[in-house]
């Protein structure tokens, strides 16, 4: 059986200034998402699920999901406020959305085998889609045991400025223990550093593992995570701006030892589009990977 890409692409782009999702960057006017879909092709995925907002169904639907239906069996589930738990209701106030794990729980009635959970305007590189197809392949009929692309921090950085970055620390096995948010990440005199809590500089080493979201999960991660958002709402309902993420629940079983996750390496360089004048930085390193061989002028 072979894994699903889910890609989260609900996200309303505000800081960018619009629907970053749908943004042309590639010489055929190609979208981030484009590139991560037709890697995760060649990389051995067998079906794609779009988490969106309903608002933006027709839109998407024409720009987006036409290109890849003669490619690829394609579902679309839409992440809503109003979509809770029996016993809630959207408290007033509450405009922003309820998280990635949110936008997670939304495919539960249309996966059933393992799959990879990415951003949609994150562009993760060929080996990434590459290394996790193959663990998800093996993760087939298994429970409990996820997965998730560790990129190396030096290719992650930004030329723009500092940037926040999960980093992770893992065992001698290669399994995540944890994932501290670490902000202010940059490369200073060839030294990429941050300053602690304390504000100590921490110099961190080129490979050091940092989280992208790009994750690996099997289908019984619904049910953690449908459990876990009863108790996430009890205790953040007051808080209109809390967020139910995807290493909130991944941090509450692997520190209640109920699931391991093993970080995986890979050799791909990150880059996205944060805001507005990311955009042509982004465009410059597509057009170089085409030039290089590395993806056809046309994907679809």
């Amino acid at each position: 059986m072979k894994p699903t890409l889910f890609v989260l692409a609900a996200g309303m782009g505000s800081r960018y200034g619009g629907l970053k999702q749908l943004d042309g960057l590639g010489p055929n006017g190609e979208t981030i998402m484009d590139y991560s879909i037709f890697d995760a092709i060649r990389g051995g995925f067998g079906k794609l699920v779009f988490v969106i907002r309903k608002s933006f169904e027709e839109d998407f639907r024409s720009k987006i999901i036409s290109k890849y239906e003669n490619h690829i069996p394609v579902e679309v589930v839409f992440q809503e406020l109003d979509n809770l738990p029996a016993g809630f209701s959207v408290p007033e106030g509450r405009e922003k959305p309820w998280g990635t794990n949110h936008a997670v729980l939304m495919g539960k009635d249309v996966i059933h085998e393992p799959f990879a959970v990415i951003n949609a305007d994150d562009f993760y590189g060929r080996d990434s889609f590459a290394v996790l197809g193959k663990q998800l392949t093996e993760m087939a009929g298994k429970q409990n045991d996820y997965c998730m692309i560790g990129y190396r921090v030096g290719n992650t950085l930004s030329e723009s400025g500092s940037v926040a970055r999960g980093v992770c620390e893992t065992n001698a096995e290669g399994y995540l223990t944890g994932v501290v948010e670490r902000t202010a990440i940059e490369r200073i005199n060839g030294e990429i550093q941050f300053a602690d809590e304390h504000g100590k500089t921490i110099v961190l080493d080129e490979n050091t593992p940092v989280s992208m979201n790009m994750w690996g999960f099997t289908p019984d991660y619904f049910q953690y995570s449908e459990d876990y958002f009863v108790d996430f709402l009890n205790k953040n309902m007051g808080n209109l701006k809390s967020e139910y993420f995807i290493p909130l629940m991944v941090n509450e079983l692997i520190t209640k030892n109920i699931a391991k996750v093993k970080v995986l390496d890979t050799t791909s360089k990150w880059f996205g589009v944060t805001y507005a004048d990311d955009r042509q930085g982004v465009v410059d390193k597509i057009k170089a990977l085409v030039a290089s061989g590395e993806y056809p002028a046309k994907l679809f």
